[in-house]
């Protein structure tokens, strides 16, 4: 059975642009929910509200610890 992680990363690669949604902010930036259950990292200093939706692109796949690198679009 395939995980949530890997069908999102069968459809999904770096340098594409999703929308999404702000799940938490911390002074480092912000966690941004881009499909269920799978969140990334938005660095940066302009910080949004939880619950804020962000357009956000795909920086970096790092699939040995599921996690996503993104800036926003």
């Amino acid at each position: 059975m395939s995980s949530a992680w890997e069908g999102f990363t069968t459809r999904h690669a770096v340098g594409d642009v999703l929308d999404g949604r702000v799940v938490s902010v911390f002074p480092f930036g912000a966690f941004i929910e881009v499909a269920d259950g799978i969140h990334g990292l938005l660095v940066e200093r302009d910080q949004r509200q939880v619950g804020s939706s962000v357009s956000v692109r795909i920086d970096e796949v790092d699939h040995d610890n599921r996690r996503l690198r993104l800036t926003a679009s």
